[in-house]
């Protein structure tokens, strides 16, 4: 098998030299790199990607950390971070952590080990202690959900402003009776979205009612559906619901549908995210459109940027307001 000595000797130049071509360095003379090319191509000469990484201290694998591959809502974020580190020459692993502990410790070992170069954290579950240590040596970026003054860069929207857009919109067309399927508040966007909610509410001198703000364990079709039967089980019942995220929502639009009520007339739905389902419902959702793929790309350029020893800031990106058939008759 051709190795780096036999092409250092078919070249007529030192080992070291055709390192150097072969890591792309500067320091060696356009004939010298002719020579060290044609030798390569000569002798079929394929250099080891796993040494060389060795050598340089570095995987070129990113991972993703996910609490759940199966919600629809990373699949663009991850599609955006891909193509962006393939571009980089860097290759991502995605890494459910089914929120576990235990699952997500197997992943910082593989960071520690240097079995790979750092970590894009889309998990709002993460254990933001451990996260917080790993960051003092290793590159981690924070996407969507993120720890706050913590020194951890992150790309997200603004949770607050968005949801606030969202509830502002039910109240302009009319409600005021407006309930929230919100998930866990020991999550960060959960809370920023509850706060959202009742900024609204609060500067249309709207009471918030406690029996209308209901929680779901989990981010899910069922738990949507769940939700809005208990709504509509409500003695004054609200006519319109945002929900935090569209799979929330859509599950709640299918309970209204079984129970053969109208929408957007006997209930308005509002969901957020904008997956690709939210265009497929009937009446198609109104929703808040996060930048998802464009959230990976930036995500993806930050951590490689970490990597390579440079400063990164924080980005707070844009969103939108999708009004569709859910709040419109």
């Amino acid at each position: 098998m051709t190795n780096i000595h036999h092409v250092a000797k078919e070249a007529g130049v030192s080992v070291a030299t055709v390192s150097r071509v072969l890591n792309g360095q500067n320091s060696v003379t356009y004939k010298t790199k002719l020579k060290v090319e044609e030798a390569i191509n000569k002798l079929n000469y394929e250099p080891s990607v796993l040494g060389r990484n060795l050598r340089n201290s570095e995987s070129r694998i990113l991972l993703i950390l996910i609490p759940q591959i199966s919600n629809p809502f990373y699949t663009e974020i991850i599609k955006g971070i891909e193509q962006t580190a393939i571009s980089l020459h860097y290759n991502i692993l995605l890494c459910e952590t089914d929120s576990s502990p235990q699952r997500e410790n197997i992943y910082f070992e593989l960071v520690r080990n240097k079995m790979a170069d750092g970590i894009i954290s889309m998990d709002p579950a993460v254990n933001r202690e451990t996260l917080l240590k790993l960051a003092e040596k290793h590159a981690i970026i924070q996407c969507s959900e993120y720890t706050p003054d913590s020194g951890i860069p992150y790309v997200t929207i603004d949770n607050e402003e968005a949801a606030y857009r969202a509830v502002n919109h039910l109240i302009q067309i009319g409600h005021r009776n407006i309930a929230m399927i919100n998930s866990d508040e020991t999550y960060l966007y959960a809370q920023q979205r509850r706060q959202g909610y009742q900024k609204a509410l609060l500067k249309h001198d709207i009471p918030i009612r406690p029996e209308y703000v209901l929680h779901a364990s989990e981010l899910g079709f069922d738990n949507g559906q769940q939700a809005m039967k208990r709504i509509l089980k409500l003695k004054d019942r609200p006519t319109a619901v945002f929900a935090v995220s569209d799979l929330l929502a859509i599950g709640a639009l299918k309970e209204v549908n079984n129970q053969r009520l109208q929408v957007p007339e006997d209930m308005a739905i509002v969901g957020f995210d904008k997956i690709d389902f939210s265009n497929m419902t009937y009446p198609t959702l109104t929703t808040i459109s996060q930048p998802m793929y464009k959230m990976g790309k930036i995500a993806a350029s930050m951590l490689i940027d970490r990597i390579k020893g440079k400063q990164v800031e924080s980005v707070i990106l844009e969103h939108e307001l999708v009004i569709r058939g859910s709040t419109a008759g």
